[in-house]
């Protein structure tokens, strides 16, 4: 199986606080292999979803209001831009960890600087 990863996309604008804070490119990224897809963006937040808990994947063109690390009730976004987006619906729902404390994620919105790759990479594995 091959393993690939793919970096966050962040805004010009947001990324020196981004990196300011722990949250840069360096700390950040999406990788899929060994069954699964491995989400990270500094302390901030960190998952290991299974690929046969994602039912869907695909581009997401919704309204995004905060950058960063944001979620409530299973849904939850992880970006430095408004551009790129995916999104994955999860079921069941897996665990996540946000600052450190246990969430649920049941969506997952992620900003990434090649997402149609990453969709393939999806597909193929």
């Amino acid at each position: 199986m091959t393993i690939s990863e793919f970096p966050l996309r962040y805004d010009s604008w947001f990324l020196p606080l981004a990196t300011m804070v722990g949250l840069g490119r360096r700390r950040a990224g999406v990788r899929v292999g060994d069954g699964a897809v491995t989400v990270r963006i500094g302390w901030a937040f960190r998952a290991r979803i299974p690929l046969d808990a994602i039912r869907s994947a695909g581009p997401d063109s919704g309204w995004v209001t905060g950058w960063g690390v944001h979620g409530f009730a299973g849904h939850w976004l992880v970006n430095g831009s408004s551009r790129g987006l995916v999104r994955l619906g999860i079921d069941p729902a897996v665990r996540g960890y946000a600052v450190q404390f246990p969430v649920r994620l049941r969506e997952l919105r992620l900003s990434l600087e090649m997402p149609d790759a990453f969709l393939a990479a999806l597909r193929r594995n």
